[in-house]
Order: structure tokens, then C-alpha cells, then sequence
């Protein structure tokens, strides 16, 4: 008995052909499946390709594909190109922290095409350097190399006995549950420390699951003695923390942002901080980069870093990893784990869930 292999098509941009598709990667989906190469010119990490050309030539190659790949430069997979593609059973987008911007997904679930990305190979690194802010933060550690370069002596008493110490056995209120925020909560887990969660888009069955408390965005900022934004910007999360509720954080507590500027109000965060009551511990702030001798960058209870908590110092990012990892659970008859829903739609357009 002869059994086919699944054909698979990966419609990308050179640069990601080049620096996204780790050779060793590329032997693992060879082994369970054939694979090729649609080139697509141009195309970034924030745009979708609109060649009406490309697409053309997109669909004319899904005649006979069980599986596509989309990342930077392809076209979006509309109801037009789903209509040449009979045999197509699985879409993945390689860089889904762009939102599934190259798949139509109503048109895909419509025909019963699988859809997933693999967003969280980034979230990963980001929840070890949220971790990492979360204990320099506890000891106000910037303000200690401050002094330290600055020529001074020793440990400053006054500076160390205001910051909240200890992580262990602390409560820890985290804005957002993904994949981030549930990577650093088994990273937590040695700190023994307490977890509560706000995130509306959660199952309820996860809090029990996963081991969290799940309550409100207020709850977490009134009570917890640290606090992790971890949410995507969306429509719904942008100046979602400002004035009122930076005013609930209660006094020796830290603040550690690791997902993106814009959902914390600047103007109000530098307000909040300027009262020298709480720690901060920073990777994004909006504007990006900071301008010089802005506020933010004087604050002796701040510890700032450029937005680096994605990087993992390895040659190829991960994507492509958890992507083939979907695709051989998909093709050996298992189930996938990244899939894009209604639920994760809704999320990341901040819209209600249907």
C-alpha cells in the first residue's frame, strides 16, 4: 500500500527563506512531507503582499498542496486563492504576532482549513527577561548601578530598604494569559510565589488547569505585589492602563512591562513613577527608541532596557520550529496546539467573543 506524502508550499521573502528556515528544521519537514519554495517579492513584518499578480501565481501552485506556509511577502489567503487550493487542509503564518494579516480566516474556516501560527516562539525569551526585570525591579537594582558608576561606595541602605526585597512567596498579577504569560508562570513557580491572572479572552477551565487565580484588571493592580503587562496591543489593550489605574498600585510595589508601550499611557506612567513609591521594571515604553533626556530615562526607581526580550541569541528565530512541530502533529492525525480561533481573533482585535 503506497501512502502519500503531504505536499507543502512555503510562500515567503528570500530574507525569510534565508534567516527564518534553520537548515536542521528543513531536514525535519522533509522527513514527513514534500516541500517547495514559492518565492514572493518584498513584503515586511507589518504588511500583507498586494500583487494581484502574486496572488495570480499563489493559487495556480495550490492545486495539488496539503499544507501552506505564509510569512513575510506572501499574499492574503482570500476566498479567491482558497478556491484553487481543493486539497488544502492546513495554513500556518510564520510570524503570527502580525495577527494573521496573510490569512483570511473566515474564508478558511469555512472550507475546514486548520489555522495556526507560531507567535509564541518569541514569547518564550520575553518571559524569561520578564522574569529577569521582575527580581532586578524587586531590589531597585538600577538605582544601585547608578550609584555604583557614579564613583560612589558601597550599597545605598535607604534606596534597598524602600524596594519590596524577596521575590519568594510574593503575589504576582500578570495582564495578559498566552503563551507569555503562562511560560513565566512555570518560571515563577520555584519563587513559590502567588499568581493572578487578568485576561477576559481566558477559558475559565485554565485558571484551574494552569494553577492561577483569575480575576479583574483592578484586582491585579490594587493588590498584587507585582504586576507584568504581558498583553498584545490591540485596539482594546491601546491606553488601557492609565491615570486611574496606575493610581491603584499600591506603594513598594513593581510594575514590569514586556509587551508593547502604547498600552501603558506615558505621560501618566511617568506621573505615577515621579511619586517614588513603586519600581519599574521596563523593555518597552512608547515612543520607541526613547528620546534622549527624556523623563523616563532620570527616574532612579526605573530600570530600563530596548525592547530585547525577544531575542534568544540563536542564529534562526523559532518560528519555523513550532511550525513544523504543528505540521508533523497535523499530518500523523494528532491534534495541533497554536490554532487560530474566533477566541484568539477576538483577542487580538479586542473585540468581543462570539
Amino acid at each position: 500500500m503506497t501512502i502519500m506524502r503531504p505536499q507543502l508550499l512555503i510562500a515567503c521573502n528570500a530574507n525569510v527563506r534565508n534567516s527564518y528556515l534553520a537548515p536542521e528544521q528543513m531536514e525535519r519537514l522533509q522527513s514527513f512531507a514534500d516541500w517547495d519554495w514559492f518565492p514572493c517579492e518584498g513584503g515586511g513584518i507589518y504588511d500583507t503582499n498586494d500583487d494581484p499578480k502574486t496572488a495570480q501565481q499563489l493559487g495556480e501552485r495550490l492545486q495539488n498542496v496539503d499544507g501552506l506556509i505564509v510569512c513575510h511577502g506572501s499574499p492574503t489567503i482570500t476566498p479567491e486563492i482558497l478556491t484553487q487550493a481543493p486539497r488544502l487542509k492546513i495554513i500556518g503564518e510564520l510570524e503570527g504576532d502580525r495577527f494573521a494579516s496573510r490569512i483570511d480566516l473566515e474564508a478558511a474556516w469555512a472550507r475546514a482549513i486548520r489555522t495556526v501560527d507560531t507567535t509564541n516562539a518569541s514569547s518564550y525569551p520575553v518571559a524569561e527577561w520578564a522574569l529577569g526585570l521582575i527580581l532586578v525591579s524587586m531590589r531597585n537594582a538600577g538605582a544601585q548601578f547608578r550609584h555604583l558608576i557614579a564613583g560612589e561606595d558601597g550599597w545605598h541602605r535607604g534606596d534597598l530598604h524602600q524596594s519590596p526585597g524577596a521575590l519568594t512567596g510574593k503575589r504576582v498579577g500578570l495582564i495578559g494569559g498566552g503563551h507569555m504569560g503562562r511560560r513565566l508562570i512555570k518560571l515563577l513557580r520555584p519563587f513559590e510565589t502567588e499568581i493572578w491572572v487578568y485576561d477576559p479572552y481566558l477559558p475559565r477551565e485554565l485558571a484551574e488547569a494552569v494553577g492561577f487565580v483569575q480575576t479583574s484588571l483592578d484586582n491585579v493592580l490594587s493588590q498584587c505585589d507585582v504586576i507584568v503587562c504581558l498583553a498584545p496591543l490591540t485596539p482594546g489593550t491601546r491606553g488601557m492602563i492609565g491615570s486611574r489605574e496606575l493610581t491603584l498600585i499600591r506603594p513598594r510595589s513593581v510594575l514590569v512591562s514586556v509587551s508593547r508601550g502604547p498600552i501603558i499611557d506615558s505621560a501618566a506612567l511617568v506621573a505615577r513613577l515621579q511619586q517614588g513609591d513603586i519600581f519599574a521594571g521596563l523593555d518597552v515604553f512608547d515612543p520607541e527608541p526613547i528620546p534622549a533626556n527624556h523623563p523616563i530615562t532620570q527616574l532612579p526607581n526605573v530600570f530600563l532596557s530596548p525592547h530585547i526580550g525577544w531575542y534568544s541569541g540563536d542564529r534562526y528565530p523559532h518560528f519555523f520550529a513550532l511550525m513544523v512541530d504543528e505540521f508533523q502533529r497535523f499530518f500523523q492525525g494528532h491534534e495541533t496546539w497554536f490554532d487560530l480561533t474566533p477566541r484568539s481573533l477576538a483577542n487580538r482585535q479586542g473585540s468581543q467573543i462570539s
